[in-house]
């Protein structure tokens, strides 16, 4: 938790309704839960996410678990490292167009909230001063609810408690995912299976980024842009397609899966890492992933039959918390 932003009850109870809230878009549409539904792992299920105008965005919504954990917050954006910063992007951003709000309507989404007495009285319970209904407040109020949606009550957590076992299949599956024939913990291994995991008990803050051989135009190792991943922000050649690893808790809840969406199925995933990359055989983006230059060398070294994809699937599967996606308190508020 940043210093300046301290959890309180009032305030992650503002939070989780500004969360629901249609009237904070621009047009009073669209809320941060259009974009990262409960019952999808706080994710939308789209292969593109699709802003308040309707304007398509050329990423996949990332889902909300364990967000707090997070050393990183977007698919391919180093220098965005806390829940405040990373909303800036989707309230105001205008390429693409997600919340919709800007200068010529940012007073007018306040006023909304200001002429709401149940607002009014929130925003002076969670901030205090006199006049707290800011864009500041809705920010910090927002993050705090997010901090709070952590999972870890999956049949892999129940059995890494003791309190079950996991089928022959699903064990196969674990031991293939921590093993060094499957090589997934390599970026999956943290707590939260990925790589950019850190608590209050870290000494660092580790944020790789990672080419998994999607593209490779023209034989160039180009990606199709804007989704040319840390390239985008960096500018540097060895950049090209590296994106963030995301987290595989209730990743079968998530599809379609990769940072563009373009994979439907877990596996349909793990068949493209066993062939070391994708080959896009004709088209605008034709070209031989499996052989991009600036491909992650684990990719290649993975060793995967048939059967090893399938118990990974069925391992994978058991990491879905069902009591996440059901738990009242993230929910939309049931009064207004």
């Amino acid at each position: 938790m940043p210093a300046d932003n301290a959890m309180s009850v009032a305030k992650v109870e503002l939070g989780r309704r500004l969360f629901y809230e249609p009237r904070l878009s621009g047009n009073g549409t669209l809320a941060c839960a259009g974009c990262h539904a409960q019952a999808s792992t706080f994710t939308d299920n789209r292969a593109l996410a699709r802003g308040s105008t309707g304007e398509v965005h050329p990423r996949n919504s990332i889902a909300l678990t364990n967000v707090a954990y997070r050393t990183t917050l977007n698919w391919a954006r180093p220098d965005v490292t806390t829940l405040e910063q990373q909303m800036l992007a989707p309230l105001f951003g205008t390429a693409p167009v997600e919340m919709g709000v800007d200068d010529s309507n940012r007073d007018a989404v306040l006023g909304r909230l200001r002429r709401d007495d149940g607002y009014a009285q929130r925003f002076a319970a969670a901030f205090g001063g006199a006049s707290p209904v800011t864009w500041d407040n809705v920010v910090k109020a927002i993050a705090a609810f997010e901090r709070t949606l952590i999972s870890a009550d999956s049949r892999h957590d129940q059995a890494q408690r003791g309190e079950i076992t996991l089928s022959a299949t699903e064990e196969r599956g674990r031991v293939l995912f921590f093993g060094d024939q499957a090589l997934c913990s390599r970026c999956h291994g943290s707590p939260d299976f990925n790589d950019q995991f850190a608590d209050s008990t870290s000494a660092t803050r580790a944020t790789p980024f990672h080419n998994t051989g999607l593209f490779n135009i023209g034989g160039t190792g180009a990606y199709p842009a804007p989704n040319r991943g840390v390239f985008e922000t960096t500018g540097l050649a060895d950049d090209m397609g590296r994106f963030r690893a995301p987290s595989l808790r209730n990743v079968a809840l998530t599809a379609p899966h990769m940072h563009d969406g373009s994979i439907g199925t877990l596996q349909e995933v793990l068949a493209t890492y066993a062939a070391g990359g994708r080959n896009v055989g004709n088209g605008l983006y034709a070209g031989d992933g499996r052989v991009n230059p600036f491909k992650d060398p684990l990719i290649a070294q993975m060793r995967l039959s048939e059967q090893d994809q399938s118990d990974l699937v069925a391992f994978l599967q058991t990491l879905t918390d069902e009591s996440f996606v059901t738990n009242p308190t993230f929910a939309a508020p049931a009064t207004p």
